[in-house]
């Protein structure tokens, strides 16, 4: 056995990852795999926030740059919130880090102690109960049922509080269901966290812009709970920038100063000239954002009635992100040539090797019976991709 450390021995690997990097392979070899693995938008980066980036790099932002981000970028997040979400923050409570994901593990690993339990609704992005495990937390999984679109009650929030608890995660519009939590759902949530004082609350908001329902609610407006809410959102999704790496948390400042000094010894700071461009993504023409929003609109529309056309599953309707999270387990039991089909992993494979198509399982998210699909492609891949689904599947006996 390889000497690697206990604790990254315990880290499971991105499944969301692996079955791209599937895909990709078997793409590699000659065949034609539709990918609805990975949450990222197909639109290019516009060109105004690409020509921000090559100005920077034109005007030598080739230096290292401040652990916590260049001050302008953090005070356009400071407006962005003010502006989109009414939420008031000043320069010194934003950090910004190599994307999202980096921006939760900054706050994870700036909160969490060994065997403080942070309550995890789920189905859960991959990440996240990841990361409490890499921090020594104890992942609590609240599960949330289809019929519900996935989303837990303060109910069950307050069932599992106990004096361990140091955190809830949430995520909304979420991945991987696509649901999104109302105005008056969070203030239930808020009004039981309220009551704890020692429990912070970790909003993972990076697909606020792509929300079909109106309005986005952050559970951060809320004056009860907001000096211990920390808000993770970035530039990834709504204006198609994932491999820019820019994301950013609103946070308290004591925690704002901690995730700075974990970043000062990890990463130093983000690339320069993908803050430069983040800048103006965020204070530039949004007319972008919203362009991408009605295509985003169009296909969800589009995957949902294609879906109803597939016997043996169960899918709620997203009310946000790219997703849509169908119940499968109709299908456990059958098989083809030989092959049974007993998990979301088999079938997700199944689909990749026989239907050619590239799916995550919804072990990876916490639920088994269930599996996501990304309609972040074009129109005629969805219809083609479902098309091969519903193919695939009837030949399952």
């Amino acid at each position: 056995m390889d000497p690697v450390s206990a604790r990254l021995a315990n880290l499971s690997p991105s499944a969301t990852m692996a079955m791209n990097q599937a895909g990709k392979d078997l793409k590699a070899k000659g065949i034609d795999v539709i990918n609805l693995s990975v949450g990222e938008p197909d639109f290019n980066t516009p060109d105004h926030i690409k020509n921000a980036g090559k100005k920077a790099i034109d005007d030598n932002y080739s230096f290292y740059p401040p652990a916590p981000g260049f001050p302008e970028l953090r005070e356009a997040v400071t407006i962005k919130f003010k502006r989109e979400n009414n939420l008031d923050f000043t320069p010194e409570q934003i950090v910004i880090s190599a994307g999202a994901k980096n921006s939760l593990a900054n706050v994870i690993l700036s909160l969490i102690n060994k065997d403080d339990e942070v309550i995890v609704p789920s189905p859960y992005w991959v990440t996240y109960a990841e990361l409490v495990k890499l921090a020594e937390g104890k992942n609590v999984i609240v599960r949330g049922v289809i019929e519900n679109d996935f989303k837990i009650t303060p109910e069950q929030i307050e069932k599992a509080i106990t004096p361990k608890t140091k955190a809830l995660l949430l995520c909304s519009p979420s991945n991987p269901t696509g649901s999104v939590y109302s105005k008056s759902e969070l203030e239930g949530i808020a009004k039981v966290i309220e009551k704890y004082p020692g429990i912070f609350v970790i909003t993972d908001e990076i697909y606020e812009h792509i929300n079909f329902v109106g309005k986005h609610e952050s559970i951060g407006q809320f004056n009860s709970i907001k000096d211990r809410v920390v808000i993770v959102n970035g530039v990834s999704k709504a204006y198609a920038m994932t491999g820019w790496r820019i994301g950013y948390i609103a946070a308290p400042l004591w925690l704002a100063k901690a995730c700075t000094k974990l970043q000062g010894q990890i990463l130093t700071g983000p690339t320069t000239n993908a803050q430069k461009a983040a800048v103006t993504a965020l204070t530039g023409d949004q007319s972008c954002v919203k362009e991408m929003l009605v295509a985003f609109k169009r296909r969800k529309e589009l995957i949902m009635s294609l879906l109803k056309d597939v016997p043996n599953i169960q899918v709620s309707e997203p009310e946000g992100a790219f997703y849509v999270f169908p119940r499968i387990d109709g299908y456990f039991g059958k098989s083809f040539k030989g092959q049974k089909i007993t998990s979301s992993t088999d079938l997700c494979l199944y689909l990749l090797n026989e239907g050619h198509i590239a799916t995550v399982p919804g072990e990876a998210f916490g639920e088994p019976t269930c599996l996501r699909i990304s309609f972040a492609i074009s129109d005629d891949k969805i219809t083609e991709a479902i098309k091969r689904l519903k193919t695939a599947l009837k030949a399952l006996t």
